[in-house]
């Protein structure tokens, strides 16, 4: 009898064809099953495939009473109850290869469209509304030789610092502890304590997942800290900035503007960071390409088929 696979989302079929002869896979008609739907479904299951938005707590999971995996489809997982996983002896994984490139690529666009202003340009632009077209009006600021701080320089980290020496950037980076000299010289990277990425960063972009050290990383006294004429992005998760500090540092100008591809509270938005002219938003698009999304397709696969045939999985627990 083939496994069964309980697949959280519609997703394409495409980067799943490789499971089809040895799984059974279960989609929903829709674009999601409903929570009630998954509790029903998951005790026959053996693998579940949880997209990044569904919480997998502790009542899905002793509802499992089969499950052996919980192949995440993304690289975050804190939509996931991994401890306890753990302790049901259920395998987590999750997908960092394939949201690399396409993560540090949207980071690295949003970091050019807010310091360019390029987003506030085309929004004033599209509703025919004035920009000054003065050699010294609505400026922004160059990225070439401005320095450009990570907070957690990982795959990602230092996938948004190789497209930043590309243009000219310095880098500095605060990590739980530094990283080999060898990569340090490969970015001309300077290790520095968190007060000091604050103090020295003009752009800071956040790259940590989201733990209960990270949450609310990003408070009042942070952007306190930070240059007027800084620049704050955050493409990780939005549990690590605190929203209401965040926005009243950017109406205060204690920074000058900020990129965000995630929020507190997903998928709303404060209305105040909706209004800011400052300010950059796109719905966590990471990963939104059809060509990004088939190889998470293709990894989450991956992880399934190693699992039961003895292989490497992307294990997180």
């Amino acid at each position: 009898m083939r496994k069964k696979i309980l697949m959280g989302h519609n997703f394409a079929r495409e980067g799943f064809s490789e499971l089809s002869d040895e799984f059974e896979m279960i989609y929903p008609d829709d674009r999601l099953f409903r929570r009630d739907d998954v509790l029903n479904l998951i005790r026959d299951a053996d693998v579940l495939v949880p997209n990044f938005s569904f919480r997998t707590d502790k009542e899905i999971i002793d509802a499992g009473k089969k499950l052996k995996l919980i192949s995440n489809f993304g690289v975050g997982y804190d939509n996931i109850d991994v401890a306890y996983a753990a302790q049901q002896g259920i395998v987590v994984t999750n997908t960092p290869q394939s949201v690399l490139e396409p993560t540090a690529e949207l980071c690295f666009a949003i970091m050019m469209a807010t310091a360019r202003r390029i987003g506030y340009y085309n929004t004033k632009l599209h509703n025919d509304e004035r920009v000054d077209w003065d050699l010294f009006g609505d400026l922004g600021v160059p990225l070439y030789g401005q320095t450009l701080g990570i907070y957690g320089m990982g795959r990602i980290g230092q996938a948004v610092a190789r497209r930043a020496v590309a243009s000219g950037m310095k880098i500095i980076y605060c990590n739980r502890k530094p990283l080999a000299e060898k990569i340090e010289r490969q970015y001309n990277a300077r290790y520095v304590d968190f007060d000091t990425l604050l103090a020295e960063a003009d752009i800071l972009s956040l790259h940590a997942p989201s733990t209960a050290e990270t949450f609310h990383l990003m408070g009042e006294q942070e952007f306190k800290k930070m240059k007027p004429s800084a620049i704050f992005i955050n493409t990780a998760r939005g549990a690590l900035v605190d929203e209401q500090a965040l926005i009243a540092a950017l109406e205060n100008k204690e920074i000058f503007a900020a990129g965000l591809d995630v929020y507190e509270h997903e998928p709303k938005i404060p209305d105040a960071l909706r209004r800011l002219e400052n300010v950059v938003l796109s719905p966590h698009a990471g990963t939104k390409t059809y060509a990004g999304r088939i190889e998470m397709e293709r990894e989450v696969a991956k992880n399934i088929i190693n699992f039961f045939n003895g292989g490497q999985v992307d294990r997180v627990n």
